[in-house]
């Protein structure tokens, strides 16, 4: 009798808007825990702590550095199987991040971000959008989620 191939789970995905402002940007991590929860990766996991570090540090530098006053970043969160893909877009095409992020001297006050992310992520990049761009990163779950 031949084999069933199962289909692979659907995607799942939030695309959320949030005011490019620090507040914005703690949204955009308790959003991303909330729905990881639904999704069956449950808070306090390690790989949602991971995912909530991911986000904050890529919203904080859409807030910080990809800032266009009255216009807002976007948070895209695609779960396929065991992946998470973590996207941030904001509007500010010149100021993008370096391929390579240096680290920051130890006294340094800032420039730890896309560290933190390369180190978490099993991939990251920029993409160019119409009007600005998308930085993201995926992580490597290591879970079946619900």
């Amino acid at each position: 009798m031949p084999t069933q191939l199962q289909p692979a789970a659907p995607a799942r995905e939030v695309t959320e808007r949030l005011s490019s402002t620090p507040r914005g940007a703690r949204l955009a991590r308790r959003l991303a825990r909330y729905h990881l929860d639904g999704w069956g990766i449950p808070y306090d996991s390690e790989p949602s702590n991971a995912a909530e570090v991911i986000v904050a540090e890529l919203a904080a530098n859409a807030v910080t550095h990809g800032r266009v006053p009255g216009r807002d970043f976007e948070l895209r969160l695609t779960l396929h199987a065991d992946t998470l893909r973590v996207e941030v877009s904001d509007t500010r095409a010149e100021s993008r991040p370096p391929r390579e992020p240096e680290r920051p001297a130890p006294d340094g006050e800032s420039g730890r971000g896309l560290v933190i992310v390369a180190a978490l992520a099993a991939e990251w990049g920029v993409t160019e959008r119409p009007v600005g761009k998308t930085v993201w990163a995926e992580l490597a779950l290591n879970v079946q989620p619900a």
